[in-house]
C-alpha cells in the first residue's frame, strides 16, 4: 500500500499554536503519522507537542500494538524529563495520537482527546475514545456522544503525556489489514469539535485528494469558529493500491 498525506495546522483565534503534527515515510510502503495538542493551561504546551511528535516519529515503524505503546511511553518520558529544564516547562503536558503503517498492516494509539478516525467505503468505521471526564459521563449513560463537543467540562482530561504517574494510553489491540480507498483523519479537539463526523463523510465523498478533503472540512470549521477559538490541526491520510508515494 502507498499513502497520500495532507496536513493542516492553524493557531485559530490564539496567538500561539500549541498543536503539532508531522509524518515520515520510512520505506516505499511504510510510514508514520503523529499529532499532538499541547495543554495551554499548563505552560510549555507548544514545546510539549513538538517534542511528542518528534519522539513518536523517531523510530522505524512496526505494525505492532506493543510498538505503538512503547513510542507513546517514550514521548511521555521525554516530556517528563523536560519538565525539569526550566520553571516555565515544569507542568508541560500534551495529548498525542500515532498511526503506523507497514505494507498492508496498520495500527494506532492515543493519549488524551486528540482523535483518530478511520473510514472505509466512505463511511466512518472506527474512532478513538477520549481520555476525558465527559467521556466517562458518556460511558455511564449520563451523556450522549454528540454532547461531548458542547459540554462545559469537555477539556477536563484524564490522560496526557507528562501527567504524574503512569501514562494512560489506548492502542488498537491488533493490526488492521488495509484496503485501497481507506482513509484516516488525525485531529486535535480544536478541529473535531467544529466538524461533525457526518460532515467528515460528506467531504470525503466529494474530495479528489487528501488535500481537498482537508480543505472541505476546513471551510466548514471556519463557518463555525468564533472569537478566540482553539488551535486546530488535522492530518488526512489516503491509502492507495499502487503507483508512486504521494505527499
Amino acid at each position: 500500500m502507498l499513502f497520500e498525506t495532507s496536513i493542516l495546522s492553524r493557531p485559530g483565534g490564539r496567538e500561539i499554536n500549541e498543536d503539532a503534527a508531522n509524518w515520515r515515510a520510512c520505506a516505499p510502503q511504510a510510514a508514520l503519522w503523529a499529532l499532538a495538542d499541547g495543554l495551554g493551561g499548563h505552560g510549555g504546551g507548544e514545546v510539549a507537542s513538538q517534542r511528542a511528535v518528534e519522539t513518536l516519529l523517531a523510530a522505524a515503524p512496526a505494525a505492532d500494538p506493543a510498538w505503538i505503546a512503547e513510542r507513546l511511553q517514550s514521548a511521555h518520558e521525554r516530556i517528563v524529563a523536560g519538565q525539569n529544564e526550566t520553571f516555565e516547562l515544569r507542568q508541560m503536558h500534551t495529548t498525542a495520537v500515532l498511526l503506523a503503517a507497514v505494507g498492508d498492516q496498520t495500527v494506532w494509539g492515543h493519549c488524551g482527546d486528540s482523535r483518530l478516525y478511520f473510514f472505509r467505503g466512505g463511511q466512518l468505521a472506527e474512532q478513538t475514545i477520549d481520555h476525558s471526564y465527559v467521556q466517562t459521563k458518556v460511558e455511564a449513560g449520563d451523556l450522549q456522544p454528540r454532547d461531548i463537543r458542547f459540554h462545559e467540562d469537555r477539556n477536563r482530561l484524564l490522560g496526557s503525556l507528562g501527567m504524574a504517574g503512569a501514562v494512560r494510553v489506548t492502542v488498537r489491540p491488533e493490526p488492521l489489514v488495509l484496503q485501497a480507498g481507506d482513509a484516516f483523519l488525525l485531529a486535535s479537539d480544536g478541529f473535531w469539535e467544529l466538524v461533525l463526523e457526518t460532515e467528515m463523510e460528506v467531504e470525503l465523498a466529494k474530495a479528489r485528494s487528501a488535500e481537498s478533503w482537508i480543505a472541505g472540512m476546513h471551510t466548514r470549521l471556519l463557518g463555525r469558529a468564533e472569537g478566540e477559538h482553539d488551535n486546530y490541526t488535522a492530518v488526512a491520510v489516503w491509502v492507495h493500491a499502487g503507483g508512486e508515494q504521494v505527499q
